[in-house]
């Protein structure tokens, strides 16, 4: 597969196209940032790691009957995905207080919900990505009403099915984020799925395994990210 000229370059990713206008090549990068890029700096080898744990889960969510934009991991930097047309809607999958959540609602982090909480935020960096409802989904054409429900049906089935595969690692799924794309007619996953976009907690200490170690100077951080990575590649 040949790589050719750059697509885009986001945060944490570049996309290149390539010599098949239907597939691209994302490269991860090590750079981190966040509060939307208030605070950015480097993570030694994150790019490797979430290369890796995130092919590791799009083929697991493949195998559970989950379409995804994943073709094949290319080497330790570069996965070679379908071009989807991104759905500039996130869809996020909460378990347990933490984050944005408790600050919105005054909820003490930690706290287990019986049954998950889904939310929708508008994909737009300049704004702050912020949270928006299925009215305004559907007022700004962002997503048609199928559309709309199959996000939602399948963030809750792509939920079950981390947060299960996750506890078996004795990690507990706390959080996360999955964006969608179009491809061919389908809606499909798209993005990535690695200690980036989820809150993965120890399951037994609720100590912290992602990037919220960067957020607020925890230390240890590229050790936590190699951890998740032996759990999750290595099993």
């Amino acid at each position: 597969m040949e790589r050719r000229e750059q697509l885009y370059e986001g945060k944490s990713k570049i996309i290149y196209a390539t010599d098949n206008p239907d597939q691209v090549i994302q490269y991860f990068k090590d750079d981190a940032s966040a509060f939307n890029g208030v605070k950015k700096g480097t993570i030694v080898d994150k790019g490797g790691i979430n290369n890796a744990v995130s092919s590791k889960m799009f083929q697991y969510l493949e195998t559970k009957g989950t379409k995804t934009h994943f073709v094949e991991q290319l080497n330790d930097r570069e996965m070679l995905v379908k071009h989807l047309d991104i759905i500039p809607v996130e869809v996020v999958l909460r378990n347990v207080a933490a984050g944005s959540l408790c600050k919105r609602l005054g909820v003490k982090e930690g706290l287990e919900f019986p049954d998950p909480i889904l939310e929708f935020f508008y994909k737009n960096d300049d704004l702050g990505d912020p949270m928006i409802n299925e009215c305004h989904i559907d007022i700004f054409k962002w997503a048609t009403k199928d559309e709309v429900a199959q996000l939602k049906e399948q963030g809750l089935k792509i939920n079950k099915l981390l947060f299960d595969f996750y506890r078996e690692r004795k990690i507990r799924l706390v959080d996360f984020k999955l964006e969608f794309g179009r491809h061919n007619g389908e809606v499909l996953l798209g993005d990535e799925i690695s200690p980036d976009g989820c809150r993965l907690w120890n399951w037994d200490t609720n100590e912290k395994m992602d990037k919220d170690r960067f957020r607020f100077d925890l230390g240890s951080v590229e050790e936590k990210y190699q951890e998740i990575y032996n759990l999750v590649c290595k099993d």
